[in-house]
């Protein structure tokens, strides 16, 4: 059988790279879900495993699969099986690739949607929808856009028209242009914002409670949650980081460039809690609030503060924009299959992908909106899911990531020669050796910890 032509499309600098995998790698997770599950596991003592768990699991497998797609230089799964023949191994070691991207697809699938939910809060904030309002009248604000599949499917369509849109132009003038001018954005604003957070907010409660470790208010589940969370932050085992990786110049390190996204990634998580938690304490709200952290207790601090509409807008602007720079990294590893294994334009791949994903993105939306054929009552580990959303969140985060992530380090650890890893890592050999322990041994039994617990296997 003729194998597939490598890909030709390359970044065209470090930089090109770094920029584009930290904004793929920013994104609701960091900005929505880090600032929450901080806030329910006590605060410093979780931020410190995060950190940790950050150095230990989540570079060296980002490294890996960097080295992934740069050696197999295809989208994931063709990259994965390109990877397993040149070592001698089973072209069966291709469903380490194919995981990802469907995990990826998956995760977009209802990513995009909550995109939309960012989108509709940017006008709400910008026309005042929250000033003066009742804590139960911005509560019902949030309530009423996602049980209305109408709002719901407009919102989702326009984040993924402009998801298309950059896509389509290819590489260096889609993806790569368009991260180069909306990450600076998005940080700008973030660090503007935590500023003012500062100044109008309770800093000091804000330190303490994010970098004073306590360790009685953490537990062991909170501990698995910072694991778990810190190596799904940097986007791994999503597709996203090998399909990267195919496009990265053989001269740049693969080391270097690691290490610069995992430190802008930790960076961005860490200011997004200062962003926060100032605004949270200066108005007595509570940490712990969960998810609605952003879409509920946030909009009460920005009806009442000075300033608020403009600081809110702001907020979900930047919100809008993490959640798109992963979006459109999310879902090249389906449009590079596409282009490759049908012999598609490039236009046509994306439209195809888009689509796809857009009817795929009907099922959490309506999930949303109470539809009664979006119901299901099924019973998993410590919780019931009620619907086909809750459903997709659940094998996403608890079943197919954990478990992509282990492939992904038992195939750079065993399957994928030592020579050929130490020839894409091209570092020294003692660094290479710590690399290859990391994911080997030690990443593995940590993320096989996790799997199991997750899933009921183990219990704490």
């Amino acid at each position: 059988m003729t194998r597939p032509k490598l890909i030709a499309s390359r970044w065209s600098s470090r930089m090109a790279f770094i920029l584009a995998s930290t904004a793929a790698a920013v994104g609701l997770g960091n900005i929505w879900k880090f600032p929450y599950i901080t806030g329910e596991n006590g605060g410093g003592a979780f931020v410190l495993v995060y950190l940790l768990c950050i150095a230990v699991i989540g570079i060296p497998v980002m490294m890996a699969e960097i080295i992934i797609g740069r050696r197999g230089r295809h989208s994931p799964g063709i990259a994965a099986r390109e990877v397993a023949k040149e070592s001698g191994r089973s072209s069966l070691w291709q469903i380490t690739g194919w995981l990802g991207m469907a995990t990826g697809f998956l995760v977009l699938s209802f990513y995009a949607v909550i995109a939309g939910w960012a989108a509709a809060y940017v006008y709400e904030s910008a026309s005042g929808a929250f000033q003066g309002q009742s804590v139960a009248q911005i509560s019902g604000v949030f309530d009423q856009l996602v049980s209305s599949s109408l709002r719901l499917t407009v919102w989702h369509a326009i984040v993924l028209l402009a998801v298309a849109v950059v896509v389509g132009k290819g590489l260096k003038d889609g993806l790569e242009r368009t991260v180069r001018w909306m990450l600076p954005i998005m940080v700008g604003l973030l660090i503007l914002i935590a500023i003012y957070a500062a100044s109008i907010g309770d800093f000091s409660s804000a330190m303490s409670f994010m970098f004073a470790p306590n360790f009685a208010d953490l537990s062991i589940n909170g501990v698995l949650l910072a694991l778990g969370h810190a190596f799904f932050s940097l986007g791994l085992a999503s597709g996203v980081v090998i399909m990267y990786g195919a496009y990265l110049p053989r001269e740049t390190s693969i080391v270097q460039t690691t290490l610069w996204v995992a430190l802008a990634d930790t960076f961005v998580a860490l200011l997004a809690g200062l962003a926060i938690f100032p605004i949270v304490f200066g108005s007595q709200l509570a940490p712990e609030a969960g998810p609605g952290l952003i879409f509920k207790t946030l909009p009460v601090a920005f009806s009442t503060m000075p300033g608020g509409v403009l600081v809110g807008t702001a907020f979900f602007v930047m919100l809008v924009i993490a959640a798109f720079t992963s979006a459109i990294a999310m879902i090249e590893s389906a449009v590079a299959f596409l282009e490759e294994k049908c012999d598609w334009g490039r236009w046509k791949a994306t439209i195809v992908a888009v689509f796809s994903l857009w009817l795929l993105g009907q099922v959490t939306i309506y999930s949303f909106a109470g539809a009664p054929w979006t119901q299901i009552d099924w019973q998993v580990p410590g919780k019931t899911l009620g619907s086909w959303f809750d459903l997709i969140d659940y094998a996403t985060g608890s079943i197919l990531l954990p478990l992509g992530g282990l492939l992904l380090a038992v195939f750079s650890g065993w399957i994928m020669t030592r020579s050929a890893s130490q020839d894409e890592l091209d570092t020294n050999p003692t660094l290479f050796r710590l690399w290859l322990f990391m994911v080997r041994w030690l990443a593995p039994v940590i993320i096989a910890i996790i799997f199991m617990q997750l899933i009921g296997v183990l219990n704490f």
